[in-house]
């Protein structure tokens, strides 16, 4: 195989098509432009989503949905993945370095769903915890010293 060998896969290119050659050559007159108006016209340019002066589709209906600024901050954090933290101490940069919540976080709420066996002292500010989580975690023993 050679470099001036290489040619495109069978049917992946087309023949280019030459338009406004007369009438018999399949695209003449017009070239595909159809009967008159702006985009008919050599220069005729309009915005995207432009129709002609009335009210565009996506300034008709409404504005839905939210996306939260702070979501991207936020982490939450289950009874299960804490007893996956080595040590007895939890702080929010132990939490990140062992991958259970994501870099750029800054608050991490802990929240009931498993057991926890392990003692541990949750001594971060950033670390929050619901009332059940805070149960589970005082009475295997843990604190939350803030």
């Amino acid at each position: 195989m050679r470099l001036n060998t290489i040619k495109p896969g069978a049917g992946s290119k087309r023949p280019h098509l030459r338009v406004g050659r007369g009438a018999s050559a399949g695209q003449g007159k017009t070239c595909g432009r159809g009967v008159k108006g702006q985009r008919a016209r050599k220069g005729g340019y309009h915005k995207v989503g432009f129709e002609g002066g009335q009210m565009p589709l996506q300034r008709r209906l409404p504005k839905i949905g939210f996306k939260s600024a702070m979501k991207a901050s936020r982490a939450e954090l289950t009874l299960t993945d804490l007893m996956r933290v080595t040590g007895g101490e939890v702080t929010l940069a132990g939490l990140i370095e062992a991958n259970l919540v994501p870099e750029y976080t800054k608050l991490v709420k802990i929240i009931v769903s498993g057991k926890v066996t392990k003692a541990y002292a949750i001594k971060d500010k950033a670390i929050m915890a619901t009332k059940g989580a805070k149960l589970a975690v005082e009475s295997a023993g843990g604190s939350f010293e803030v």
